[in-house]
Formats: structure tokens, C-alpha cells, sequence
């Protein structure tokens, strides 16, 4: 369902129309207009130039997010091969505990190893 919301970004309305909740499109208004915001009165630039630089910083950190995010992928890819090698290990383990202990059950008469020795 589309939504409308008007936002107010560096004292101007401008009115959105998005699948996105209305809380949603509030936050990113918020967001862009404290960026310029930071533009006109850090860099003394005008509006226009304002806009393009924001834009420029708001890209910059979505790229730097998308590295972030391929990197944090990549760590979980390498901790869920650790974790399939460490699963095929136990499985290892466990047969090669099976295979001791029937050997022992056998040297020991069948017993099951419960210390009734004769």
C-alpha cells in the first residue's frame, strides 16, 4: 500500500509517496535534511550545493555499508564452514567412541564394560 507523507527537509515541504511505512519515510526526511543541514552550515555552500554534497556523504556511507555488510558475510560464511567441519568432527568422534567401545565389550566378554569382571 502506497503511502503519502509530506516531510519538511532544510524548511521546505516536499511530499513522498512509498510503499514504506510513514514512520519510515519520517526518519529518512529527518536524516537528509540534518545532512544538508550539516552542508549549508559546515561548508557555507548554498543550497544546491548543499544537496549534491549530502547526497555525496549519504552514498558514501551506503557503499561503506554495503562493504561493512559483505565483510560481516563472509565471517559468518567462514564461522558456518568451522561449524559444518567441527559438526563432521563430532560425528567422527563419536563413531570412532562406538567402534572403542564395542572393541572394549568384546575384550571384556560381552559385559558391556560394567566392571563384572570374573
Amino acid at each position: 500500500m502506497k503511502n503519502r507523507v509530506t516531510m519538511t527537509i532544510c524548511g521546505e515541504d516536499y511530499n513522498f509517496v512509498a510503499d514504506e511505512s510513514p514512520e519510515y519515510m519520517e526518519k529518512v526526511g529527518v536524516y537528509v535534511s540534518k545532512k544538508m543541514n550539516e552542508m549549508l552550515t559546515g561548508a557555507k555552500v548554498g543550497r544546491t550545493d548543499a544537496a549534491v554534497l549530502a547526497a555525496a556523504n549519504i552514498a558514501d556511507e551506503l557503499f561503506k555499508s554495503y562493504e561493512a555488510a559483505e565483510k560481516l558475510r563472509g565471517q559468518i560464511k567462514g564461522y558456518v564452514d568451522e561449524a559444518s567441519h567441527a559438526q563432521s568432527e563430532v560425528s567422527d568422534l563419536k563413531r570412532e567412541v562406538f567402534r572403542l567401545q564395542q572393541k572394549l565389550d568384546a575384550k571384556n566378554g560381552g559385559n558391556n564394560g560394567n566392571g563384572n569382571r570374573r
